[in-house]
């Protein structure tokens, strides 16, 4: 029989909040992080808004020797790392730590790294390239990173699937806890990919909104969306099999219930048009939990604001649904802090746990215009309702698709 998991901790580096209170505190006043990039010279680009994380210094978090040695999509797995173990109340000392493992991932690595360094190369030659420059760039390091500066000796893994990564990551180790793998796992999501050759690619793509209304940048599901907006950031978990938690009387955020996946087979970037990969995500994860699809009442969707994945996702939420689709409460956190790619299916993850705390669906922010086919509750405003599940979905460039399903805790009602 497979182990219970519970989230005992919680950490969040964003566009919108240096931590997780100050992350929820903005969500709730409908704040966006959209602006002008400030990171470089934007003039001469298409796409000149983004949602960069404001105020943070790793050397607030860490030895400034350190630090130096991080490229930003690391030194933000560490900082929301630290968060979220302090958050947990966990004494790493007192635990066996080869059953405290790590599952960090990012679906790039770190960008500026590989543009500065392939500039010293081109003009001062390759006896320049800083001897780091592999272990700043790969990235996996977010990982390593968190289990070297935490003692973490279990598991550690880094699952690369572009933007459905910090949904894989949560949910490889949910599964880790699950088959006794490990008792503890920090996990998440972390990118920093707001450099010239980021947002160029992405914009060479199409896939980029070049919107120059900061309160038009990022519109999930309305008629008028023309495509994400880049953000950078992470967030971390501490997942805990859930004996394991009561025995330290830890706090008991919530309970992961279900993880569903699968592949689009299809095409590099864009999902597959009737949208039976994702749906057949989504209802793995249902299964996984032991419930029917009408129990499932919230979707924190993918919701980029392109125009193939909210028509797309859409109709994958009607085929996994059917009728009750219509009854679904659906919302975009992205409408707030644009896509941070690796790490967006975390920080959404961190979303749902806090909705399901206090009984709060946020609003998709700037959601105004219905499209045709486009015709769910894609949450206008925020909504006040008592929600028992939240299900999280999660899309990434080469077909991948995952799903993670939330479910409130009651110790009271401990049962599944």
């Amino acid at each position: 029989m497979s182990r219970r998991v519970v989230v005992t901790g919680m950490g969040a580096i964003t566009p919108i909040g240096l931590s997780v209170s100050e992350f929820w505190q903005s969500v709730k006043e409908k704040k966006t992080g959209f602006a002008e990039i400030t990171h470089f010279d934007a003039a001469g680009y298409k796409a000149h808004i983004a949602a960069e994380v404001k105020g943070f210094d790793g050397k607030n978090y860490m030895d400034a020797k350190t630090a130096k040695r991080m490229e930003p999509f690391s030194q933000f797995a560490v900082a929301a790392a630290k968060e979220a173990l302090l958050d947990s109340g966990l004494d790493l000392s007192k635990e066996d730590p080869y059953m405290a493992g790590c599952a960090i991932g990012s679906g790039i690595g770190s960008m500026q790294a590989l543009e500065r360094e392939h500039s010293k190369l081109l003009e001062k030659g390759p006896g320049r390239v800083n001897p780091l420059f592999v272990p700043m760039m790969i990235s996996n390091m977010a990982a390593g990173n968190v289990s070297i500066l935490f003692g973490l000796k279990g598991k550690s893994i880094n699952v690369v699937t572009a933007c459905a990564t910090g949904t894989n990551t949560i949910g490889e180790a949910f599964r880790c806890i699950q088959y006794g793998d490990a008792d503890i796992m920090v996990a998440g999501g972390t990118e920093s990919c707001i450099s010239p050759l980021g947002i160029a690619g992405f914009t060479a793509l199409t896939a980029l909104s070049c919107e120059s209304d900061a309160a038009k940048c990022s519109i999930p599901f309305d008629k008028n969306r023309s495509g994400f907006v880049m953000g950078e950031g992470a967030a971390v978990v501490v997942l805990e099999e859930l004996e394991h938690a009561r025995a330290r009387g830890a706090k008991i955020y919530a309970e992961v219930a279900g993880y569903g996946c699968s592949s689009d087979a299809y095409h590099i970037t864009s999902p597959e048009e009737s949208g039976a990969g994702a749906a057949r995500a989504m209802q793995n994860a249902v299964k996984d939990a032991g419930l029917l699809p009408e129990d499932i009442t919230y979707i924190n969707a993918h919701g980029t604001a392109t125009h193939h994945n909210d028509l797309f996702e859409t109709r994958a939420i009607k085929l996994a649904f059917g009728e009750h689709a219509k009854d679904i409460k659906i919302n975009s956190t992205k409408s707030m802090i644009g896509h941070l790619l690796g790490a967006a299916g975390a920080i959404e993850f961190v979303t749902c746990v806090k909705e399901l705390q206090e009984g709060y669906v946020h609003a998709t922010v700037g959601y105004a215009t219905p499209d045709e086919e486009l015709d769910l509750d894609y949450c206008k405003t925020e909504s006040r309702m008592d929600i028992l599940y939240a299900l999280s979905n999660s899309l990434g460039f080469g077909g991948h698709n995952a799903s993670l399903l939330i479910k409130k805790y009651s110790g009271e009602n401990a049962e599944r």
